[in-house]
Parts: structure tokens; sequence; C-alpha cells
């Protein structure tokens, strides 16, 4: 009986050419001998956590986990922001604690509580001296780490991606919604300036219907960073490459164009298909490195992810989206950042920065009477100090206040954890899909059905913008 129920099951998901991810089932699906992941039923939502406004806080008291590159940068931007303590710090190195005590010292801040060691994360989330933990690590520890601050009465904040797979991004979302607290992905790409100025082109109806978009993350780590020893501790981002053929780092590309098109508020992704070239790149560049240096054997004919990956998402809506990833080829940085609509498009990459509202580009002065014309309230508002202040030309540092003046505000994030979950699902379910030599995936609907009556986010700062700025002297 059993095994007739498993075979009525593959057929049912396989013979149509569609992986059943994301359709309710109670059976994992075997197909030549490999585990293609079938979502649980999840049932119904049991809390919106889309539109949530948590208890205001006067002061959020931050707890850092991950206190390398990113970890670092984000202790002195946070350090700016009035309404802010930063009470603990936690690294699995201690060393790193300590350069982060004293970039605290340097901008005036009292002394955190330390934490260290491999689950150092833990103790700090238990602390009652923690409002929102707010996580740069590794990847894999993302969400380990947002689901036990959720479980222990704080908001989270992750770097990307919020999780690795379709079971963790469902542990982030149903935790989140079971306490009602916040887990934003530190999407920082949706605070890009030309980012926001066509997010509100399009709520103003300057494209028309969208129809279409495009994202991309490609940036070439290869020699620089993935086969650094001194980039990524523990060569966490080169082990990150091996193994997992697909889209590895969909939402910088993602997150800003699923803004413009309302995934989550209004239309969902439906289903993807994705296809990787081979690898072409890694593994030369680790038969050369281990060629000098003995410390590289090891990552010899590892089976890499191929260079670049392409896929396409259809929302329930029937547009479409183009995503591709690549950080292992010798070409210009670009996210694309691709927007296109009944009446008009724009693009970022390659520069510069285009709108057309018809054949061809505008002038660049007709762009400028834009940004003056439609750059959104944060901008105006934040805009410049973000720069001074810096972080990727300070769209970091617009993201940092835009999350601390909500939280001070009880106001709704920009970014909820369904979101986080969404564009983060792309990680697993592009691997499958190539796998299954390109092969139709499902996307799981983590609002369960919300998305037809969730609004889209506030573009204003009603209720908000009262969070200040330090002047501090750093030099």
């Amino acid at each position: 009986m059993k095994s007739n129920r498993r075979k009525f099951l593959r057929n049912l998901s396989l013979g149509t050419g569609a992986l059943s991810i994301g359709i309710p089932s109670l059976a994992k699906i075997k197909r030549n001998e490999e585990d293609i992941y079938a979502v649980a039923d999840h049932g119904k939502q049991s809390f919106n956590m889309c539109g949530y406004a948590a208890p205001k806080m006067d002061v959020v008291r931050i707890g850092i986990v991950g206190l390398g590159m990113r970890g670092s940068d984000a202790v002195e931007r946070l350090s700016f922001i009035e309404g802010v303590e930063i009470t603990a710090l936690c690294d699995k190195y201690p060393d790193r604690v300590t350069k982060a005590q004293a970039t605290l010292e340097k901008m005036g801040r009292t002394k955190a509580k330390e934490y260290s060691g491999e689950e150092g994360y833990k103790a700090l989330c238990e602390s009652k001296d923690v409002d929102l933990v707010y996580t740069p690590t590794p990847w894999h520890l993302h969400t380990p780490v947002a689901v036990y601050a959720m479980n222990h009465g704080k908001h989270a904040a992750t770097e990307v991606n919020v999780g690795e797979t379709i079971d963790q991004c469902w542990q982030v979302v149903e935790t989140s919604e079971k306490t009602k607290k916040h887990c934003m992905m530190l999407e920082n790409c949706c605070y890009d300036f030309f980012e926001l100025l066509t997010l509100n082109m399009v709520r103003q109806g300057m494209f028309g219907e969208l129809v279409h978009a495009e994202g991309a993350y490609i940036h070439d780590l290869s020699k620089d960073y993935l086969f650094n020893k001194k980039a990524y501790a523990d060569m966490w981002r080169l082990k990150e490459n091996i193994g997992k053929n697909g889209n590895l780092y969909p939402t910088h590309g993602l997150g800003p164009i699923a803004q413009c098109m309302n995934i989550n508020r209004g239309d969902k992704f439906d289903h993807l298909v994705s296809m990787s070239t081979n690898d072409f790149t890694l593994n030369n560049l680790a038969k050369d490195m281990a060629a000098k240096d003995d410390f590289f054997k090891e990552y010899v004919d590892k089976p890499y992810r191929g260079n670049m990956n392409t896929t396409l998402i259809r929302t329930n809506n029937n547009k479409s989206i183009m995503l591709q990833h690549d950080v292992s080829s010798l070409r210009p940085y670009s996210r694309i950042h691709l927007v296109s609509g009944t009446k008009g498009a724009a693009q970022k990459y390659p520069g510069p920065e285009r709108i057309a509202f018809g054949h061809s580009w505008i002038k660049k002065e007709e762009l400028d009477d834009l940004y003056k014309k439609y750059s959104p309230p944060i901008v105006n508002h934040i805009g410049e100090i973000a720069k001074e202040v810096g972080g990727h030309g300070g769209m970091d540092f617009i993201m940092d206040w835009r999350l601390i003046d909500c939280l001070r505000n009880g106001l709704p994030l920009d970014q909820n954890v369904y979101d986080a979950a969404a564009w983060s699902s792309i990680f697993h379910l592009s691997q499958q899909s190539v796998k299954a030599r390109s092969k139709t995936v499902n996307v799981p609907d983590f609002t369960r059905g919300a998305w037809k009556t969730n609004k889209p986010h506030d573009m204003t700062l009603d209720g908000g913008a009262t969070t200040t700025v330090r002047k501090i002297k750093t030099g």
C-alpha cells in the first residue's frame, strides 16, 4: 500500500515535468535515488506578519552576532544612530569581539557584553539586555540564530540568505508568526538610490503595468575572496560554492525588483526553471593555487557550481523575472536591475543608469529631473547623511536607519519574514531545477494565501522619521 502511494505521488508530481516543491504533501519523493523536496502541509497562516507593527521601543538594544567583514562594518554604522545601544557582541573568534569593542570606544559608545565560541549566540539571545539580534554570520548560521533569537523574545535581522533550504525558510516564517517577532533579511540593495527611485516611479504608475523584470549578482569573487585565506574565516564562502549548483546569492538582484512587482503583496512567485553552465574557472584556479600552496590541495577537483546560473520565474499574475548569478567569471559587476512595463523601462547595469518611455533612453538632464521629482521621502530625509556614513554608497546605512526607526516608532518593516523566505528560497529551488535538467519547480507560498490582500509596504515616512543621527568625529 505504501509503495503504491509513493508511486502515485511520484507520477502525479513528475509525470507533467514539474517538481512538487511548495505543493502541500505528506511525503518525500524519490527520484534517481535522490530526495527532491516536497513541502509538507503547513496549514493556514497562524498570524500575518505583513503589516504587523510591534510595540514601539524608545531605545533599541542590539546584539550583533558575527563580527567579520559585514559585522565589523555594522558595529560602526549602527553606532551613528540615536536610540540605539549595542549591548552585546558575539563571534566565534574572541579577537574579533575585542576589535569591535575598540570600534565602540572610538564611536563614544559604552562597552558591550562579550560572547564567543561556536554557540555563544545562544547566551546572547537569552540575555535580557537585547531587543534585536543582528546577524552578519556565515550563511549556515542565519536560520539557527534568527530562530533562537525570536524564540527568546528578540526581533531578528539577518544577512542574506535567511535560509539555505525550504525547511529553514518555513522555520523562520512559522517562528516569526508564533512569536510575533520581526525577522527581517538585511537586503541592502533595496535601499540603493536608483532602486528606490524606480520603486517609487513604479508605485506612481510611471512605467505602466510591469510585465517583466531582471536582476543579478554578477561579481567576480574568485581570486580576491573565494581563494583568499584572509577573506572569509575557515574558507566558508568557497565551501558554499562546492556541491551546490544553482543561484546561491539571489536576493541582491531579486529583492528590489520583487518589491517593484509587489511580490507577496498582490502577486507571488509561482514557479521557476533554472540552468547552470559547467564550472570553467574555480577548479582551474584551485589547481593553480595548489601548485603554489599546499593549503589549497584539498580544494582541487571539487564539484564547484557552474560559472553562470540563469533562473526564470513566472508569477501568479503571469509576469516574468530573470535572475542570474556568477561570481567566478572575469566581467564587470552587475545587478542588472531592469524593470519593464507597458509605458516604460528602467535599467541600472551596465551603467549609466537609464530610463526610457519609448524607443530611446532619456537624456541625463531628464533623469536628474526624475530624481528630484520621484526620489522617495526616505532618500530626501536621510540620503545625504547615509552617503557620508557610508556602506555601499550609503544604502547600508539607509537600511539600518529605517529598521531602527520602524522599531522605535512601532511601524511595520519594509521587508518582512515572507519576503526573506520567498527571496531566499531561490537558493534551494534553483539547485533542484538544475539537478532535474531544468525542470519546472513550484515556489512555496510562504504567506499561505495572504498575498492576495497584503498591501505594498508604505514608502512614506508617516508616523516615523523621529530617529536622529549622531555627529561623530572618528578621525
